[in-house]
């Protein structure tokens, strides 16, 4: 129970972050409500995902192409766009995620494989990249201004 939980903490901030940078990268105004409720659900979806017998990294793709997916149906921003501005962020999160990686291993020398095995160490460290991708994500929103008629859904509740 201590690992589900460990990886909601980590996670639900961490695909917020995600989301929040595709829409700004689309140009789409940040609904932070719509935002939160998504990556929730995103999130229990790449768990679920982790779960089944595939291979490591496959929950990755399968979630940048539902986030690809929500953004083309749910904006006027078309498939091609939503496609890339997810994997924009995608990459953004994986460049985060290595640098951070190695400047805390070289910061503290600690061996990666004692790290890795102490599941709240290892949820921790992912926090950082989290925040960061929340930070881009307003950053690049003030500095590429929204559509304001992006959005072609309207959330009943956000």
């Amino acid at each position: 129970m201590e690992k589900v939980l460990l990886f909601f903490l980590q996670g639900i901030p961490e695909v917020t972050g995600t989301i929040a940078l595709s829409l700004a990268f689309a140009g789409v105004p940040l609904r932070w409500g719509i935002i939160t409720a998504v990556g929730t659900v995103l999130t229990i979806i790449t768990y679920i995902i982790r779960l089944l017998p595939l291979t490591f990294g496959l929950h990755t793709v399968a979630t940048a192409l539902l986030l690809a997916f929500f953004i083309a149906k749910t904006t006027r921003i078309s498939s091609v766009k939503s496609i890339i501005a997810a994997f924009m962020s995608f990459a953004t999160l994986l460049m985060l995620e290595l640098a951070i990686n190695k400047l805390f291993f070289a910061v503290t020398k600690l061996d990666p494989q004692v790290v890795i095995s102490n599941n709240f160490l290892w949820k921790l460290i992912g926090l950082p990249q989290a925040i960061l991708m929340i930070l881009f994500a307003v950053l690049v929103s003030k500095f590429k201004k929204p559509d304001g008629e992006a959005w072609k859904v309207e959330f009943p509740f956000f």
